[in-house]
This record gives structure tokens, C-alpha cells and sequence, in this order.
């Protein structure tokens, strides 16, 4: 059992999401007594249906932008709205997650042993000037733009969480996530590898924006979760860890990847979104030298798990590819 042995209590935040549920998933496989928190903005319980059946997990409906009344000697947190569609939509309560979530868990955790594991995202770094990107670089954000809400919210989270790491003794571990993608994804989140596997699906083209030679770095849940876990076990951290796969790839040619695992789809083109990334890379260094973290499943085999999940959602009535 590790460190779950004693079955620790875990409180995991936004644990109907995407990577929240498959964090929950693998903390009860570890031994902890798991409370899930979620106010459904974007999570879907359906994420949480195997841990449902385990004794070990008990979900909370609630919103970590209010006070918390929870006992747990560890707190993973991914309460927030982490793709364009759903941030931007709604950016106020966004940024208010990103900000007061932050700040009521260090109410929570401040005066009493407790660890918290921060979710924050490779955003941080906007549209960056430095490639791959390291933990030391400050990042080329717009603190006013569409996407300002998220950049800024997760950034405004990361201040507050180090202030009380180095003024209140919290133990605050902060993982700034990269491109995240597998089983579970939303399937209108506006995420890159969820558009174009619902498109194919359905037999529409597949968007791409600008002329595709954007890049992006894909790291399966799978992998990112065994290096979340890996930071929990590490002891205190005093400085953010990137957690992502250092695999770059054009948005062209993940397009063509998708096409020829479903086939029979073409392309359609649209302008580049204002503020999108043109390059996006983590520089995973310090979490292989800290952590032994290294990714080990490949794009093609990481989209084909993908795409079994989303045909097997969708249904078959509405899938028009082959496999």
C-alpha cells in the first residue's frame, strides 16, 4: 500500500473532472479513503461511477470557493474549468475558483499537518517566448485578454499558495500540468484531441486553426497521474514541477493521426483563436531528476485507448468511422 497503508484521507477537488475522477480512481487502488468534492460546473458524475461502488470514497457536492468543513490530511485540487470552452464562458467564476479556492484551502490546511497538491497548468506560461518551457520561466501572459481568466487565475493561485508555503509552513506542492488527454474528456470542451475524435466520429472534418503548424505536447492521463502520485510521495516541494509529455507535435499532424485511425474524414481550416499558444513543450528535467518521471505511453496507442472511449460513449448509432 505505500503511502496509503494507514488510509489517509484524502479530499480531491473536482473530483467529477476529467483528471480529478482518474486521480480518485487510483487513490482508492493505493489504500486512501477518498472525499470527492464537485460542484458539477463542468464535472460529470457519471467519472465517478467505479469509485462510487468502492466504500472508501464518499462525495460532497459543494464549491471550493466556499468555506470547507472537511477533515483530510492531504488535498489534491483541481477545482476549476480547465478547457477554453468552459472558461470562457464563464470567467468570472473561473478566475474566483482559481483564486478563492486557493485561499480556502490554505484556511483549511494552515495550523495542522496537511499537504496540499496543487493542479496548476502549463497556461502559466502564456504564450511563451522560451522553448521547451522550464519552471524558472515567468511566462508571456495577456492579463486582460479571452483566456486571461484562467492564465491568470491559476497564476494568481500559484502566489498565494508559495506565500503560505514560505510564510504559514503550509506544505504546498504545486504540478503544472501540460496538453492532458484520454478516456473521460468531455466531448465538447473545445480541447484539440477531443474535437478532432468527436468530429471524426461523427464524419465531419476536422477543424484546424491557423495553419496547423502549432505544436502541442500530449501527455496521457495515465502517465500524468503516476507523476501526481510520485509528488505526493516525494515529501515538500519548495518550487513548481512540470508534469507533461516533452513529445512535441504539430496540430497538422496530430489531425493526420486521428484520420488514420478513424479514416474518412477531411479538413476544414479557421483563423487562429486570439492568444493560442504557438508552441507548447514542458521542459520535464527537475520532475525526472526529483520524481524518476518519464511518460510512457506513446501518442498512437494514447489516442486509440481515446478513441475506444469515446466510440464506446458515443455510440454506435452516431459514429460514422471504422476503427
Amino acid at each position: 500500500m505505500g503511502l496509503g497503508a494507514k488510509r489517509r484521507t484524502v479530499l480531491v477537488t473536482g473530483a467529477a473532472g476529467f483528471i480529478g475522477s482518474h486521480m480518485v480512481d487510483r487513490l482508492l487502488a493505493e489504500g486512501f479513503e477518498v472525499v470527492g468534492l464537485d460542484n458539477l460546473m463542468t464535472g460529470d458524475l457519471s467519472n465517478l461511477e467505479a469509485a462510487g461502488r468502492d466504500v472508501h470514497f464518499h462525495f460532497q457536492s459543494g464549491d471550493v470557493r466556499e468555506p470547507l468543513h472537511v477533515y483530510a490530511e492531504i488535498v489534491m485540487n483541481f477545482a476549476c474549468p480547465a478547457s477554453p470552452v468552459h472558461y470562457q464562458h464563464e470567467p468570472y467564476a473561473t478566475f474566483t475558483t482559481s483564486v478563492l479556492g486557493a485561499l480556502n484551502l490554505i484556511q483549511m490546511a494552515r495550523g495542522r499537518p496537511c499537504t496540499i497538491l496543487h493542479a496548476s497548468t502549463s497556461e502559466v506560461y502564456g504564450d511563451p517566448l522560451v522553448h521547451p518551457q522550464p519552471e524558472t520561466y515567468w511566462g508571456n501572459v495577456n492579463p486582460i485578454g479571452e483566456r486571461s481568466c484562467y492564465d491568470e487565475g491559476k497564476r494568481g493561485a500559484e502566489t498565494a499558495l508559495n506565500d503560505a508555503r514560505r510564510r504559514l509552513g503550509v506544505d504546498v506542492r504545486i504540478a503544472r500540468i501540460f496538453n492532458t488527454y484520454g478516456p473521460r474528456m468531455a466531448f465538447g470542451d473545445g480541447r484539440v484531441v477531443s474535437n478532432f475524435l468527436v468530429q471524426a466520429l461523427v464524419g465531419k472534418p476536422l477543424t484546424i486553426y491557423g495553419d496547423g503548424s502549432q505544436t502541442r505536447s500530449f501527455c496521457y492521463v495515465d502517465d500524468l497521474v503516476e507523476g501526481l502520485f510520485r509528488m505526493l510521495r516525494h515529501g515538500p516541494l519548495d518550487a513548481p514541477v512540470n508534469l507533461g509529455n516533452p513529445g512535441e507535435f504539430t496540430i497538422a499532424e496530430l489531425a493526420e493521426l486521428v484520420r488514420e485511425l478513424v479514416g474518412g474524414v477531411g479538413l476544414e481550416r479557421h483563423p487562429l483563436p486570439a492568444d493560442d499558444p504557438k508552441q507548447r513543450r514542458p521542459d520535464i528535467t527537475r520532475a525526472r531528476s526529483l520524481l524518476g518521471f518519464d511518460p510512457q505511453v506513446p501518442l498512437r496507442e494514447g489516442v486509440a485507448r481515446t478513441l475506444a472511449d469515446f466510440r464506446a460513449r458515443l455510440g454506435e448509432d452516431v459514429v460514422a468511422g471504422g476503427a
